[in-house]
């Protein structure tokens, strides 16, 4: 197959390069310039896994306005969610007749998506996977080869050839997919999943091994779970997991898959770049007082990690 990876991202190259690695045709659509010149001048990007084997992988890479091609399989946008509308009208003049893909974190994509692509091609999911944008240029993935999930949900709710298709060529890459037929709830668990780990990490600045460890962590966890949980129900969104799973999952990835994470919302803030927060925690205030329920909580995190980046961005100025 061949993809057009729209955001040479952590998460982009680590989608793409494997998939390259798979044996499918990849170019990616970079809107980075620093980012984008150092691929281009060193012919690729360089990868390491765990710190270690730091290698040179040739990657074809290009900015919106070169890039023509319209042959793609799919398009598969990897990028911040503050990101999207800008690369989206960038992008346009080479969408045809591809499936669209994404594995974006938080919500609102979805909706930006379904303005350029047909429902029935619209295929996406979620990843417990890490991975860390060093540089321009470099990449660290987490974990050993197959470490993680992915879940997967057409839009439509009714998985096709197509769709069957990528999931043969995930499970090649090691993203052990998963399909559903849940869209919403697919895509839901993984934002409850960040509202907890990616939030109150990157407030306090502390590894994901580093949260779960703490002994009221499970205390903390549920109450933005419930809360999640209590907005979901109001809304009509069955979860694909129940309350205790997704508690389960939390500490797992934690404790388990990547303790000496830092999740990519803190990579974000350390850098002094916008977070995704209102996209997570504020999704669910703002789908919350849709139906006269106030996720009192959720909004309190997306106010703290907001005080966290402004007072960080001060003292670092």
């Amino acid at each position: 197959m061949k993809f057009t990876v729209v955001g040479a991202g952590a998460m982009g190259l680590r989608f793409g390069v494997l998939l390259q690695e798979a044996g499918n045709q990849v170019d990616f659509v970079e809107g980075w310039q620093p980012h984008y010149d150092k691929m281009k001048e060193q012919g690729g990007v360089y990868v390491t896994r765990e710190h270690q084997n730091k290698h040179l992988v040739p990657v074809n890479v290009y900015t919106p306005e070169e890039y023509q091609a319209t042959d793609a399989d799919f398009v598969f946008f990897e990028l911040k969610q503050m990101q999207l509308t800008d690369m989206l009208k960038r992008c346009q003049h080479f969408f045809k007749d591809q499936y669209c893909l994404t594995a974006m974190n938080g919500m609102g994509h979805v909706e930006k998506l379904l303005q350029y692509f047909p429902k029935e091609k619209v295929v996406a999911g979620t990843a417990l996977v890490a991975t860390i944008l060093t540089g321009p240029g470099e990449v660290e993935f987490v974990g050993q080869p197959g470490a993680g999930t992915t879940n997967w949900a057409n839009y439509t709710e009714q998985p096709d050839d197509k769709t069957k298709e990528l999931m043969a060529e995930l499970k090649k890459a090691n993203f052990n997919p998963s399909l559903k037929t849940n869209f919403m709830g697919t895509l839901m668990a993984k934002v409850v999943f960040n509202s907890v780990v990616n939030t109150l990490c990157t407030m306090f600045e502390i590894t994901m091994g580093e949260y779960a460890s703490f002994d009221k962590a499970n205390e903390m966890s549920r109450q933005l779970i419930d809360e999640a949980y209590d907005v979901c129900e109001r809304a009509g969104v069955q979860l694909v997991n129940t309350r205790e799973e997704e508690l389960a999952s939390v500490n797992h990835v934690s404790l388990v898959s990547n303790p000496h994470h830092y999740p990519s919302m803190y990579q974000d803030m350390s850098h002094n770049r916008p977070v995704e927060v209102d996209y997570i925690n504020g999704y669910f205030v703002r789908l919350g007082r849709k139906y006269h329920y106030e996720a009192a909580t959720h909004n309190m995190v997306t106010n703290l990690v907001h005080l966290a980046e402004k007072t960080r961005s001060a003292r670092t100025k």
